[in-house]
């Protein structure tokens, strides 16, 4: 299978990039399944539905969010229609939506999504592994799934760095977000996992996480709050990851990042074409 997964999309910069280049690559590259996280694209805090539907058609199969899935008090309500949004699966029971979920690919290939988050520098959830488990209990890669996804948002890379390690050759791909900064780890893992610490973002480089930089640069000066922070409006890179799997076994055969537009214009999977 050819699967690309794509960060964090944040604010307007990131949403047209994404809109412009994801069509090309699902067709140029014959993509199987796309995975975007979503989290930041409306205006970088959140996501509405009509935006979650722009990055559908642009050709995401799955869209992942994380801690900023609620700041559009609307997700709360059109995540529950929408089953190809997911929020992390550490949520109390009773959340709105689902952490784990089954797509079926463009090849006809069966793919688990799941999406959790991390709990070191960030909101204090509930215990991300034992939900993460029991999905993957129930959609073992090989025999119950062709591919299996998981998105771990969090803040700190040793923390994402043990998940990789937790599940590696038991899902297709391990990928960090939230950070908004690519990584240079990607790689294969002994038992055949491909993971990054942290796929990085989609939006403007050329700021403070996608944001605009003055008003960072700013309070971290003077040390005073000020104007509402908002996104970067400069050229966007979308940034993410290209992965394939065997067939046979639904494990990584190689991982390559993507890095198109913008400020960090450098590369796709050559092997792809």
């Amino acid at each position: 299978m050819r699967i690309v997964v794509l960060g964090d999309v944040v604010g307007r910069a990131g949403r047209q990039a994404v809109t412009t280049h994801l069509p090309r690559l699902v067709e140029r590259w014959s993509l199987d399944f796309v995975v975007v996280n979503g989290e930041n694209a409306a205006g970088g805090f959140g996501i509405s539905e009509e935006i979650a539907q722009d990055l559908l058609d642009a050709g995401a199969d799955a869209i992942t969010t994380g801690n900023h899935v609620w700041d559009q008090r609307e997700a709360l309500v059109f995540i529950e229609r929408q089953p190809r949004m997911l929020r992390p699966i550490n949520f109390p029971p009773g959340t709105p939506g689902h952490g784990a979920a089954m797509f079926t690919a463009r090849n006809g290939a069966r793919v688990l999504v799941a999406n959790v988050m991390g709990r070191i520098f960030m909101d204090p959830l509930d215990d991300p592994i034992r939900p993460l488990e029991a999905a993957l209990e129930v959609h073992a890669l090989g025999s119950e799934v062709d591919a299996a996804i998981v998105d771990v948002h969090a803040e700190a890379t040793s923390e994402k760095q043990v998940f990789g390690h937790m599940l590696d050759g038991r899902v297709s791909l391990v990928v960090g977000t939230h950070t908004h900064c690519p990584t240079a780890d990607h790689r294969v893992l002994p038992g055949g996992t491909a993971f990054i610490t942290d796929l990085g973002m989609c939006g403007a480089y050329d700021g403070v996480i996608g944001m605009d930089k003055e008003e960072p640069v700013r309070r971290m000066i003077e040390r005073v709050p000020g104007q509402r922070i908002t996104p970067a409006t400069g050229p966007a890179t979308i940034c993410g990851v290209a992965v394939e799997t065997d067939d046979k076994t639904g494990l990584a055969r190689w991982i390559v990042p993507i890095r198109i537009g913008g400020e960090l214009d450098e590369a796709g999977p050559t092997a792809w074409g």
